[in-house]
């Protein structure tokens, strides 16, 4: 849903960049619960200066100093998924909907699963343990490498790089 970001001023604020479609949303999912373990309920939000329209600056109940806030850098929020509405259209799904489905190529033959979808700043990625080998890889999460979502049939179809799951290769130059 987001994450906590460094603290703003003096009084317990602190950034926060948003993961919902509408930003300011996530101030009414409640409980939030961090990876800390905690649980949060954010007070007012507004938007962060900047044009980013998905960092804002909240207030957190219970946080009332700096300090406090500083605590909370880099704390990512989750809720619980059945607390989240359903998707408005037929082929919308959360992006963890896709952990645990099966990974087939176009032929239909198993390839793997998906055991998260990060996304490092440029864009989802499946990230896809290998039902050969156990190894895991990366696969951005486009049209052209995942031309079909099915989340009914619990898989998803893959279009492979013929050396997706091969080893990392060392640079020239690199110490063996």
């Amino acid at each position: 849903m987001g994450e906590f970001g460094r603290a703003h001023g003096l009084r317990g604020e602190v950034r926060l960049k948003s993961f919902t479609g509408d930003p300011q949303a996530i101030a009414g999912y409640r409980p939030l619960i961090g990876t800390d373990g905690r649980t949060y309920a954010l007070g007012a939000v507004r938007p962060a200066p900047g044009a980013a329209p998905d960092m804002l600056i909240a207030t957190v109940e219970g946080i009332a100093t700096r300090e406090a806030a500083e605590a909370l850098n880099r704390v990512r929020l989750s809720v619980e998924r059945d607390r989240l509405p359903p998707p408005e259209e037929e082929d919308e799904f959360l992006l963890a909907d896709l952990i645990g489905l099966a990974v087939v190529d176009e032929t239909g033959a198993l390839v793997g699963t998906v055991v998260d979808v990060p996304n490092y700043g440029g864009g989802d990625l499946l990230d896809i343990r290998s039902a050969a080998t156990g190894a895991t890889a990366l696969l951005p999460f486009v049209k052209a490498f995942v031309p079909t979502v099915d989340i009914a049939g619990r898989r998803v179809v893959v279009a492979l790089p013929d050396d997706f799951f091969a080893p990392a290769r060392p640079e020239p130059g690199d110490a063996a």
